[in-house]
Order: C-alpha cells, then structure tokens, then sequence
C-alpha cells in the first residue's frame, strides 16, 4: 500500500472535496490570524485564529486536521506572514509562544478525535473548552517558560489566565460554526 498517505482515517482515500475543505481551513487560520490584538502584560496575542483552529478540528476528521493544522504552521514557519499580527518565520517558532504553535496540530488533532459522530453543539462545545482550551496552554507555557526563564507562576500569568475567558467565548462560538458547517457539508443520502 504505497498510498496509505492518501487515505483518511475511515480508509477512503482523501477525494478532491476533502482537499477543498482542507484548503479552505487553512485560508480560515490564515487569515484569522490577522485578527488579533496585543495584551500589555503578555507576549502572546488575542487572536480569533484559535476560532479557526478548533472549527478545523470539528469539521476534518482527525488525519485530515492534522495534516492541515500542521501545513498552516508549516506555511509561517517558512516565513509567510500567516501567524497571528500578520508574522512569520522561524522565530515565532522558536520564540516565547513557540509552545503555541507546535501544539495546535496535536491539539487540534485530539480534538478531532473525540468530538464523536454526531453533530452535537453540546459535545462540540464540551470537546472545545474542556479538551481544546487546557491542551492549547500547554505547550504555549512550557516555550513561555523555557524561553523567557521564568517559573510556572509567572507562566501562567502570562500565558494562561488572561485568555481563558475569551478561549471558552471562542471555543463556544467555534462550536456553533463547526455544527454549522457539518450540517451544511452533510452527505445527503
């Protein structure tokens, strides 16, 4: 089976409507990420790419979030202004919220994986804030920690506690537009 990579989670080999939906989220992220604004205490920006990320999660099955959440990140990592603030670059990897974006295809990917069959608002919300949220914060502390040398506090100061009441405001809403989305894109018998 020298195509295995071509084949989706169920076994399907990836059709050209599971490119288009692939592309389309990753055009989402990337232009989501223009979306954001500085906090003065904090090296990390609120951002609606998370928005993106997560409606990635709920709508691609896990093999298919992966490989696109992982392909946005490969897109900033080699330079093109697609991280949040319009940046790109190795930099934004290696620097303070690094942990971030080395995370989401994991993340996201974990996401995809629990969030069941069925097209549920309430499972997809529970999946958002209770999976997506926590697992998001923490490679973004471990990189704020290791990078600016500070301890766990500090860490969670600037990393965690200013962005959970908007991560739960945008899981919520990223969960409302996955629904959205999946009963519109849903195969019709």
């Amino acid at each position: 089976m020298k195509n295995e990579w071509l084949q989706t989670d169920s076994g399907k080999t990836i059709t050209a409507r599971d490119l288009t939906k692939m592309a389309l989220c990753i055009a989402f992220c990337c232009v989501s990420a223009f979306i954001s604004f500085p906090l003065p205490f904090t090296p990390g920006l609120v951002t609606a790419l998370t928005i993106a990320l997560t409606v990635t999660a709920l709508v691609l099955p896990p093999k298919l979030t992966f490989i696109t959440v992982a392909a946005y990140v490969f897109l900033g990592a080699v330079g093109l202004p697609v991280f949040p603030g319009g940046t790109g670059g190795l930099g934004r990897i290696l620097g303070p919220t690094g942990g971030f974006y080395l995370g989401w295809p994991f993340v996201c990917w974990i996401e995809s994986l629990i969030k069941g069959r069925d097209i549920c608002f309430r499972r997809y919300a529970a999946v958002a804030v209770l999976a997506g949220v926590p697992l998001t914060y923490v490679g973004g502390l471990i990189s704020m920690m290791l990078v600016m040398q500070v301890d766990l506090w500090q860490g969670l100061i600037m990393a965690v506690f200013p962005f959970i009441p908007g991560d739960i405001m945008k899981a919520l809403l990223a969960a409302f537009i996955g629904v959205r989305v999946n009963h519109m894109t849903a195969d019709r018998c």
